[in-house]
């Protein structure tokens, strides 16, 4: 893992780089995104990340999430890491973002500046094994009641953006 994140403040300024690791070793604020894709009916494609990834392997999650490399909008980066992760070829749009500091398996730190990007997508993704386990549509009425009664089976990132107060006045 030799990927560098972008460093940030709190108002989301660019402040250096670390390699990605570092970054969660040391719990450094750093840029991230996280992609949620709605179908037509409402429900959430959602990820199980595959089992050997460095850290939340096998947990269910958001439809992708990542961070952009040093020079990359996030924008952009959300696109490219959507079809790496998903081979789904579509730009969400931005709704919103937060900083949340939590700790991580594998004794790692996850400390993000998060932006949150919606979209809309009816179809099958074509997973990349190496970052994905499996997919599914879910409701989110579903959703929520399964992250109450099965949190450890979910990312913390994602639980925060379940229950963030700008993705309900996003109609989400």
């Amino acid at each position: 893992m030799t990927d560098h994140v972008i460093l940030v403040d709190t108002n989301d300024n660019a402040v250096g780089t670390m390699e990605k690791l570092q970054a969660h070793q040391e719990g450094v604020l750093h840029r991230a995104f996280s992609v949620l894709l709605f179908n037509s009916s409402g429900e959430l494609l959602l990820q199980q990340r595959a089992f050997d990834k460095y850290h939340s392997g096998g947990l269910w999650t958001n439809t992708c999430c990542s961070h952009p490399l040093p020079g990359e909008d996030t924008i952009q980066a959300s696109r490219r890491r959507l079809m790496e992760e998903m081979g789904i070829d579509m730009q969400p749009e931005f709704a919103y973002k937060f900083i949340y500091k939590t700790p991580l398996d594998q004794n790692l730190i996850e400390h993000e500046l998060d932006h949150v990007f919606i979209g809309k997508f009816d179809g099958a993704p074509r997973i990349n094994e190496r970052e994905v386990a499996d997919w599914k549509f879910t409701s989110m009425n579903w959703l929520r009641e399964d992250v109450l009664k099965n949190p450890n089976n979910y990312t913390t990132w994602f639980r925060l953006i379940l229950e963030h107060k700008n993705l309900q006045l996003a109609g989400v």
